[in-house]
């Protein structure tokens, strides 16, 4: 029997997080002893203070389908945290509740993109800004950085990426898969770029934004007084409250985008879980400090795990300013055998080590940074510990 799939979903690519986690969770079930190092999903529960408020919102009968873009009194409190933590006014109009952060940069790219528009992803980027301009018919178009800049490009590398097509650039930081993290004064020289070209416009990532080491403080995107109208800031609380179950994320930006995001959303999946959206609000007006244990675990973590592979010969590491990732390089192996097998590719090394070390990571390939494996460390010590004693082990 066909199977008449259409030309769309047969030309995305799946997520290479997702299907190395898939591969990992099948050796496992086969018996295999695998550390999963692959997925960014903290290993914390959520706060209890958090989970009240939910079981508060359930025993006060929240269980009706919700406003579209959200229930007015979280899309207050986003206003309000945007206002406390990033010095940006936004209206209740302006503010978009959806089914994760996934789905509000989604949104974002559905509305903004017609076939043949060109978006600037600047690499390393999250495996799914691609796939999702390629679901539009835009044009996916890399700027790339390496390890020698900390991952992070420079102005005269966004001016030459401009064209006439150009519509959107996608910004993360602190960033996935790097960890770093652009500073006031270098979104400010980005900004300087885009104010020549008042059509485009920029979708700024910042769900790690409370992850954040060593005094770095995040300064976000439209923040910058030129950007604002042309800016999309996307957050959520799956990473920093421990939530990734819970699908909360949102996005502030000028109304008439947040109102065709409610329009798309509307017709896709409607309004967000009301138990979690209720519980979201405790959560988006909580203080920083009332999760600053699991950010103090994570900062120990990483000093950690830098400690351990810089040891390894072959492992170029930097210092991550924020998120839960290590991004080494790994071209020294490129064109040599280890233990019988020839290694040609960062996804080459990922399943070399997932195959003999037991080691889930993810390939660099699919952040648009060929020489590098991304390494979670939003695991206990004792796994990190012991996984990068097995890839020690397997690359000697």
């Amino acid at each position: 029997m066909s199977q008449p799939l259409s030309e769309r979903i047969k030309n995305l690519p799946a997520s290479a997080t997702l299907a190395m986690a898939a591969k990992a969770r099948e050796l496992k079930n086969e018996g295999k002893d695998i550390i999963g190092l692959s997925l960014g999903e903290p290993d914390f529960n959520t706060p209890e203070f958090i989970k009240e408020a939910a079981i508060e919102a359930i025993q006060a009968d929240y269980n009706s389908y919700t406003p579209v873009d959200g229930y007015a009194e979280l899309k207050d409190a986003i206003c309000t945290k945007f206002k406390r933590d990033n010095g940006l006014e936004y209206a209740p109009n302006q503010i978009v509740v959806s089914t994760g952060a996934k789905q509000s940069i989604a949104n974002v790219v559905q509305v903004l993109i017609n076939p043949g528009d060109d978006v600037l992803l600047v690499a390393p980027y999250w495996v799914s800004y691609s796939a999702m301009v390629i679901l539009a018919e835009g044009n996916p178009i890399e700027i790339r950085s390496d390890i020698k800049t900390d991952f992070k490009i420079t102005p005269q590398q966004l001016e030459d990426a401009i064209t006439p097509k150009t519509k959107l650039v996608m910004l993360n930081s602190p960033n996935n898969p790097s960890g770093s993290m652009y500073t006031k004064a270098e979104y400010e020289a980005l900004a300087a770029v885009l104010e020549k070209h008042p059509n485009i416009y920029v979708l700024s990532d910042e769900i790690y934004e409370h992850i954040n080491y060593d005094g770095v403080t995040p300064f976000s995107f439209a923040a910058v007084p030129s950007m604002y109208e042309r800016t999309i800031t996307v957050n959520g609380l799956a990473k920093a409250f421990a939530m990734t179950g819970w699908r909360i994320g949102y996005l502030g930006g000028p109304a008439w985008i947040a109102k065709a995001c409610t329009k798309i959303q509307g017709q896709v999946t409607s309004g967000t879980n009301c138990i979690a959206q209720r519980a979201a609000i405790t959560a988006v007006l909580a203080p920083v400090s009332k999760i600053k244990y699991m950010v103090d675990e994570f900062d120990f973590r990483r000093k950690r795990i830098i400690d351990l592979l810089q040891d390894i010969e072959g492992f170029t590491v930097n210092v991550p300013k924020g998120a839960f990732y290590v991004f080494p390089d790994i071209s020294f192996f490129f064109g040599k055998k280890l233990n019988g097998t020839r290694i040609e590719s960062a996804s080459d090394f990922a399943m070399y080590l997932l195959e003999k070390a037991n080691v889930a990571t993810v390939t660099g390939d699919a952040f648009g940074c060929p020489n590098n494996i991304r390494i979670s460390y939003a695991a206990s010590l004792e796994e990190i510990e012991e996984a990068i004693r097995r890839i020690k082990e397997a690359v000697s």
